[in-house]
């Protein structure tokens, strides 16, 4: 019997984003975690009690470990995160590999589905200035419907010849290879406090920042969903990293 050829996906089929998805799936992660591997020094088994303790008996410890840089009481903790964006989000995150660990979709083992990133009208389109000293500015409408009609008629072309190659009964680790970075993958993220401090020292901008930072904004977008998860879960932590600078300890 002959294969089935798989449909052609046509242009009406394609999913365009200008956003990201971020879900906190599971964690193990609050401000006694910082207490009790930081008291262990002094206290040794007694650390132990901190765990039934409140922690805002004890924010300034937490505010002193952060603005003298004690790190290690920081990574006693695990968060994981669900996160949707296009693929040259997850390139720029696999720089961050201390304290992270990764598991994204794979190409070679699944159809890869039609869902492309186009920026909205809020993203900031013009680059001014020479490397290491620019800024980005407002792009005009026009820019922006560029932007827009070249990256949709782009991506159409490219996920057709996509679906086309996979008709022919090629692997689909060979035919991904017409697939572009603006295409949507989504990965399982787990890291710490200070792995997390860390990552968003470098990829977000803050008015509390001591030292500065020139994210992307896409993978800013990301970085802020997060801050928000940890941020709950560890407000008197994340009220220090605030308070002093920013600066992962």
């Amino acid at each position: 019997m002959g294969r089935t050829p798989t449909p052609v996906t046509t242009p009406e089929s394609l999913t365009f984003r200008s956003d990201v998805t971020v879900e906190l799936v599971k964690s193990s992660a609050s401000d006694a975690d910082v207490l009790f591997a930081a008291r262990v020094s002094t206290a040794g088994e007694q650390s132990l009690d901190e765990l039934k303790k409140d922690p805002e008996r004890s924010k300034g410890l937490i505010n002193y470990l952060m603005r003298d840089r004690h790190g290690s009481p920081f990574e006693h903790n695990s968060m994981t995160f669900f996160v949707s964006a296009p693929i040259f989000v997850f390139r720029e995150f696999m720089r961050h590999r201390v304290g992270w660990s990764y598991n994204e979709e794979s190409g070679r083992y699944r159809e890869l589905e039609p869902v492309f990133y186009v920026p909205d009208a809020s993203r900031k389109l013009v680059q001014e200035g020479r490397p290491g000293k620019y800024v980005f500015v407002e792009g005009t409408p026009a820019q922006h419907e560029a932007v827009s009609d070249t990256l949709r008629e782009s991506y159409e072309q490219a996920y057709a010849a996509y679906q086309k190659m996979l008709a022919e009964g090629v692997a689909r680790e060979v035919a991904r290879a017409a697939l572009p970075v603006g295409l949507f993958s989504s990965m399982y993220a787990t890291c710490n406090a200070r792995s997390l401090m860390h990552f968003l020292g470098l990829r977000t901008q803050h008015e509390l920042a001591k030292v500065p930072s020139f994210p992307q904004r896409e993978i800013e977008m990301v970085g802020e969903k997060m801050e928000a998860e940890w941020a709950k879960l560890m407000p008197l932590t994340y009220a220090a990293f605030n308070a002093n600078g920013r600066v992962a300890p």
